[in-house]
């Protein structure tokens, strides 16, 4: 018995002990320590603490990572000083009341080099923001951190980290891009703040600028597009004390970060709760208005312009023949310099990204009407504007020299105006190019108004002249079932919204079950859809006569009234984009079906083209358009936009484009000129997003800006195709299949419409897996969209439509 008792009081020492010395979930003691291989986990599960090798390093790292997504690391303690091995150690110094990272010989590899205070209570803790502290035991008080890790930024920017300066102590807080993928070692960009003046962050790689985001205005920093007050709060602190800037989540359901890759592009990226994969809010620099200085010194940036730089009012280019050939980078100069005269004003520049702080005077309490007089003043401003916009504006920004870096905004809440000096002879031009513009306006408007009341009086006359058979010449143009208004509507609960399933650019569709009980699809044309009369006859007489199993099933239409309504046959699963793009669809489409998917649009295309009794050019093809039935099969619909071809046709031209961004054809986006080739390009665009699940237009890749075709491309010159497959075929795939069917996609969107293979012979390559196929050249497009590309003849092919879709109407013969 006293034995028995001598071994229980002995096992509840050692469980004591063992208890003391154990690592809690969060936090590690100073009698604790965390090696390789153990990791702590904040309290709420969000982040995880522990050693990690990046990519295809072999070398171990101290970081901090989301637990749900581990791959996406925040924080790195010894980025320019790695582990070699396994043997890594964290633990506290009592004598210094640092955090020390060992190696196996117990040298420092990395110290928080934490300030003053010495204790043995001190404690490490990760905190649920991603924070690493180093606080006293008994206070959990932030003020009282004796170190925290949101003071030294890697590459990454987390709600409630600050992005600037503590002026009391001299600390900055700035990122650091990673050298690559597999090194987290100091990069070469940097993303900071400059608080010189008024505050602005600055993407600069070493000392040259390469992006900033314009001077804070009062309520954003003024050069930003993007506007995202519905997901996240900026908070800008610009004091005595302090200047920084941070962001705090508006929507507590998703997770926020910025982060700078490697090549300096730098991401604003959410994560939805339950979801694996980040989307991207914004990306800078996006476009070529993004980088800095682009148009030069004195010349605005206007995104929507072709060619997108110009110089300002007054001013005109530097070395015209430069200009000519789109080199912009030594800007403009005068028409006439400034001479302090009587007569010099100011033009209006509206809804702009303010010029860079470079040579600068600001007075925040000034009104405009000072600012303006305090210019006219000083014979060396150039400019002047508010520096605040809130209450109508207020404070004087003056500046001095050229004019660098300022760019068109076309956003809401973009009302960020500036005045730039001109001469008197500047002046007296534009105001009387001013009045004759308005003597021309008032003329024009005249000279419409006149025609237009005359036309009016025209149309009631031929209106009441064809009134009593209008009804009668519609019906009898088309050849088909026609349902009466009242039917439609009890079919469709009178266009309920719950009825409702969709809605394209003609306008909403709605499910509705007639009175025999069969299930239908209504597509009712928008009274401001771009769709007319012609573009409704020209569907419903093509679809009339077109019958195949790949192409939608048209049942009648109903015309009455100013109603214009196609009733189809009811699609349960609606469209390919619906699978192929959600989140929770991907995974049912397994390969198979998905092959099944591209073998019935091609075939669908070929009747098109080559079977039906009219060859017909579809010129609207996209995944939104591939309808799927109760068994997953394709059937190709919207024929609105549609064009029949004669028998000797094989190519036409036409003044104004339709179809979609990031489907249509490069000589049809840039010539209008279409034909079947046209559509076997946009087939290999739906065909490359099948097999990867993303769509073409607003791809983004970390390591480069090019769309889906682009990243395509390269990863098949680069031996490593399969990389594009969607992760949730890499089960049920069939690797000589998905390549077949990627170098296909390839195949039919190469720059060149002769280069593209026929519809026949895209079935017969995807079908028969005997048949070798061409090596494809390089696709349409390839041109990096946040680059100036060595080919800058291809601009037009990335500007040719700021639009998704772009409507004319159609000759039907």
């Amino acid at each position: 018995m006293e034995r028995f008792t001598l071994t229980f009081l002995f096992s509840l020492i050692l469980i004591s002990v063992l208890l003391k010395s154990a690592i809690s979930a969060d936090t590690i003691s100073p009698t604790q320590s965390l090696t390789d291989g153990k990791t702590l986990v904040s309290s709420g599960q969000t982040f995880e603490l522990g050693f990690f090798s990046p990519g295809i390093s072999n070398n171990r790292y101290l970081g901090i990572w989301y637990k749900t997504t581990p791959n996406v690391v925040v924080w790195v303690a010894n980025r320019n000083n790695p582990l070699t091995d396994f043997s890594g150690e964290l633990n506290i110094s009592n004598k210094s009341n640092q955090l020390l990272l060992l190696n196996q010989s117990k040298a420092v590899l990395w110290s928080s080099n934490s300030p003053g205070r010495v204790g043995e209570n001190s404690v490490a803790q990760l905190l649920d923001s991603g924070n690493l502290v180093l606080r006293e035991n008994h206070s959990k008080n932030s003020e009282l951190y004796l170190w925290q890790s949101f003071d030294y930024p890697s590459d990454t920017l987390l709600a409630g980290m600050k992005l600037g300066w503590d002026l009391e102590t001299g600390l900055e807080r700035y990122l650091t891009s990673w050298k690559s993928v597999d090194d987290p070692s100091t990069g070469d960009f940097t993303y900071r703040m400059d608080i010189d003046g008024l505050p602005q962050s600055v993407l600069a790689m070493g000392s040259t600028r390469k992006f900033r985001s314009g001077a804070w205005n009062g309520v954003r920093f003024g050069g930003l597009t993007v506007l995202t007050d519905g997901v996240f709060k900026s908070i800008l602190v610009f004091s005595e004390n302090e200047s920084y800037y941070m962001f705090i989540p508006v929507v507590y359901s998703v997770f926020t970060r910025v982060t700078m890759n490697a090549s300096g592009s730098t991401q604003h990226l959410i994560l939805q709760n339950g979801s694996t994969e980040w989307g991207i809010m914004y990306s800078v620099p996006y476009q070529h208005c993004d980088s800095y200085g682009f148009c030069g010194a004195n010349g605005i940036c206007r995104v929507n312009d072709d060619p997108i730089c110009s110089c300002l009012e007054g001013f005109t280019p530097s070395y015209r023949e430069e200009w000519e050939v789109l080199n912009w980078s030594n800007g403009c100069k005068r028409n006439i310099p400034l001479d302090c005269q009587n007569g010099e004003g100011f033009v209006k520049l509206v809804g702009v990204k303010l010029p860079d702080l470079l040579e600068f005077w600001l007075n925040k309490s000034m009104s405009l009407k000072e600012c303006k007089e305090k210019c006219l003043n000083n014979c060396s401003c150039t400019a002047y504007a508010n520096s605040d916009i809130r209450g109508g504006g207020s404070g004087c920004l003056m500046w001095f020299g050229d004019l660098i870096d300022i760019r068109e905004l076309r956003v809401k809440g973009s009302d960020q105006n500036m005045y730039i000096r001109l001469s008197a002879s500047d002046i007296r031009l534009i105001r009387n190019a001013n009045k004759k513009k308005r003597l021309k306006i008032i003329l024009v408007v005249s000279s419409t108004l006149c025609m237009c009341i005359f036309g009016l009086v025209f149309c009631c006359f031929i209106w009441k002249s064809r009134k009593r058979v209008r009804g009668q010449s519609k019906n009898e143009d088309i050849e088909l079932p026609l349902f009466d208004l009242a039917t439609i509507a009890a079919a469709t609960n009178n266009f309920s919204d719950t009825s409702m399933i969709g809605e394209g650019g003609f306008g909403p569709v709605y499910k509705g079950n007639l009175s025999t009980g069969q299930e239908i699809a209504v597509k009712r044309l928008s009274k401001n859809s771009g769709q007319g009369p012609e573009e409704f006859k020209n569907e419903v007489v093509l679809i009339s006569k077109l019958q195949h199993r790949n192409l939608v099933g048209l049942l009648g239409c109903c015309i009455e009234g100013e109603e214009r309504m196609l009733v189809y046959e009811y699609m349960s699963n609606k469209s390919l984009n619906h699978f192929i793009f959600g989140d929770n669809k991907s995974a049912t489409l397994d390969w198979k079906k998905r092959f099944n998917i591209i073998m019935g649009i091609a075939r669908g295309l070929l009747y098109l083209h080559q079977d039906s009794k009219l060859q017909i050019i579809h010129r609207d093809l996209k995944a939104s358009n591939i309808l799927l039935d109760s068994n997953l099969n394709p059937k190709i619909s919207d024929f609105g936009l549609a064009r029949i071809f004669g028998g000797d046709e094989s190519e036409t031209k036409t003044e104004k484009i339709v179809g979609t961004y990031g489907y249509i054809s490069p000589e049809y986006a840039v010539d209008g000129k279409f034909s079947i080739k046209s559509d076997v390009f946009s087939f290999g665009v739906v065909l490359l997003e099948i097999i990867s699940g993303k769509r073409n237009r607003g791809f983004s890749h970390p390591d480069h800006h090019h769309n889906l075709l682009g990243h395509a491309w390269l990863l098949w010159n680069e031996d490593t195709a399969l990389d594009i497959v969607d992760s949730s075929l890499e089960e049920s795939s069939i690797e000589s299949q998905v390549l077949r069917c990627i170098q296909v996609g390839l195949l039919c969107v190469q720059r060149f419409s002769a280069d593209r293979p026929t519809m026949a012979s895209v079935v017969v390559m995807l079908a028969n897996e005997k048949v070798e196929l061409p090596w494809p050249k390089k696709p349409a497009f390839f041109l990096e969209r946040s680059t100036i590309d060595e080919d800058m003849k291809s601009r037009n092919e990335e500007l040719y439509s700021q639009n998704q879709t772009s409507t004319t109407l159609l000759e039907g013969r």
